[in-house]
Parts: structure tokens; sequence; C-alpha cells
């Protein structure tokens, strides 16, 4: 696997949050409406989780190497 430039990183980056802001508006909606799946709420949340993880690396990686 390549290793991604900065700019590939921003982008990834970005498309992962918009899909986390949009699970979570899907998860909000879930709950509102009455009776809910927990099962695939669950599985909802646990997506969300992983997403939220990745993000920290990728942001991670965009935060130079500072030798001390």
């Amino acid at each position: 696997m390549r290793e991604m430039n900065r700019n590939d990183v921003r982008r990834r980056l970005a498309e992962i949050r918009d899909e986390h802001r949009e699970l979570d508006a899907v998860i909000a909606r879930a709950m509102e409406h009455g009776p809910v799946d927990q099962i695939h709420l669950q599985r909802l949340k646990k997506r969300k989780l992983m997403l939220k993880n990745q993000i920290a690396w990728l942001e991670r990686k965009l935060i130079p190497d500072i030798i001390a």
C-alpha cells in the first residue's frame, strides 16, 4: 500500500468526517421515532466508533514528526 500524501489524507479525512456526521444524524432520527431495532442501532454506533478511530488516526498522520 502506498503512503498517502497530505492532500490524500485531508481528502479522506473530510470524507470520513462527512460519513460520521451523517451516521450521527441517522442514529438520532432512529432514536426519535419510537421503538428501535437495538441490533441495528448497535451496528450503527459501532460503525460510528470505527469512523471516529479512523479520524483520529488520520489526524495524527497530519501532525509532523518532531524529533526532540
